[in-house]
């Protein structure tokens, strides 16, 4: 009988061991996790920006989705924005300029479709958050910013987090990069009336222009280059800044 007892004793004490082992499996992670969003405070708004703002209005390109919690747009607001970086919203980033709402730029960068190998040059640097995005996804990224403080404040931000990839300079987007063309993918973010053709023309086969197109009624069309021609797509309207520059100057726009 006593044998029993004991044996029933050391039974009870190892189940007890075994079941605090299994307990204490999650803790570490968790623990983990814990001290991350301490050390991190924008990492859970970041993580619910990501969700419910823009995976689930539809956006599925998993290597967009792995940038957007990546890339720290806080980083790329003025100091004074900075709480309401993750929000739905565009926010005023100084010299009458705005960073798009999180999912305008999730929506632009989906219909873009890129891929690691690809070279992409976007017109409209900004903040520096869209080409830190692509940044995260394609081989290259090319950016052109006509405000030269905005060109050089984002390509000090850029620097700084270390996007070694993104190659900005200061002009007139327009004619955008020819000696750098062709581009696997061409994004704008100020809106022309009608399409550069200098962009069109630096479209590489198989390659992407996403385009804010309109005055005060803005819809953002994709263009693709095809073995049989260019196909236009009219996706949703937006609202941008006009693209600025030579085009306004061009004779061929209305």
């Amino acid at each position: 009988m006593r044998r029993m007892l004991r044996s029933l004793a050391l039974l009870s004490a190892t189940t007890i061991l075994l079941l605090v082992s299994c307990a204490m499996e999650g803790v570490p992670e968790a623990r983990e996790g814990d001290l991350a969003a301490a050390d991190d405070p924008t990492l859970r708004p970041r993580q619910r920006m990501v969700t419910d703002q823009i995976v689930a209005r539809g956006v599925t390109h998993p290597a967009l989705i792995e940038a957007l919690h990546k890339v720290p747009r806080h980083r790329f607001v003025p100091p004074s924005q900075s709480s309401h970086a993750y929000e739905d919203r565009p926010l005023p980033i100084g010299l009458d300029q705005t960073i798009s709402q999180p999912y305008i730029v999730a929506y632009m960068t989906q219909a873009l479709d890129p891929g690691p190998r690809d070279k992409v040059l976007e017109i409209g640097t900004g903040s520096g958050y869209q080409a830190a995005v692509l940044a995260e996804i394609v081989r290259e990224v090319y950016s052109i910013e006509i405000v030269p403080e905005l060109a050089r404040q984002a390509g000090r931000t850029l620097a700084e987090l270390g996007y070694e990839n993104v190659h900005v300079r200061e002009g007139d987007g327009y004619r955008g990069w020819p000696e750098e063309a062709p581009f696997d993918g061409i994004i704008v973010t100020a809106a022309p009336r009608t399409i550069p053709k200098p962009l069109i023309d630096q479209l590489a086969m198989n390659g992407r222009l996403v385009i804010p197109v309109g005055d005060w009624y803005q819809e953002l069309v994709v263009i693709t280059r095809t073995p049989e021609g260019l196909v236009e797509r009219r996706t949703i309207p937006v609202r941008f800044v006009p693209m600025t520059g030579e085009v306004t100057r061009d004779p061929s726009m209305p």
